[in-house]
């Protein structure tokens, strides 16, 4: 399972592969480097060997926002899955922007910005092009209006789900 956990202090997310093989162990990467880890369940925490270091883990909260005292140190951390983040995406390309915004549907590159802040906009304009497995995807209005903000520029890196432009 693919898992994406940002750290409140961090903006781009640390990709977590987890794999459980026929033995019970884990096989994990971490943005693509292997990673030794071993887990064992102590109560309501959990202690987690990871290359060689005992860490002590507590969580509080409801997923995927969660807070988490690691060996005496307190963090907060979105973690998400594959699918979480797919659903959401779904869900924010399909259903439109109730709250004015329009979402990236995917993780990619912004390739153009076709509109600008206070842009007079009609229902299906182009607003932004986004490149992703090297494919460019040009997202359209889904409605009337005009463009209050424009979030991101030309070239910049955006996670699925992204806020790009707000509408007014």
């Amino acid at each position: 399972m693919r898992y994406f956990v940002t750290f409140a202090e961090e903006k781009e997310p640390v990709q977590i592969d987890v794999k459980e093989l026929p033995s019970g162990a884990l096989e994990v990467t971490a943005n693509g480097k292997p990673v030794e880890v071993d887990l064992a369940v102590v109560g309501s925490a959990l202690s987690l060997r990871v290359d060689g270091r005992v860490v002590d883990l507590t969580t509080e909260g409801t997923p995927p926002d969660l807070g988490l005292v690691a060996s005496g140190h307190r963090s907060y951390v979105r973690v998400e899955s594959d699918r979480q983040r797919a659903a959401a995406a779904a869900a924010a390309h399909a259903g439109g922007s109730a709250d004015d915004l329009v979402r990236s549907p995917m993780p990619g590159r912004v390739v153009r910005v076709l509109v600008a802040a206070g842009d007079e906009i009609e229902n299906g304009q182009p607003l932004v092009v986004i490149e992703a497995m090297k494919m460019e995807n040009e997202l359209r209005s889904k409605r009337a209006g005009r463009v209050a903000e424009v979030l991101v520029s030309p070239g910049q890196a955006v996670e699925g789900n992204a806020k790009l432009i707000k509408l007014g």
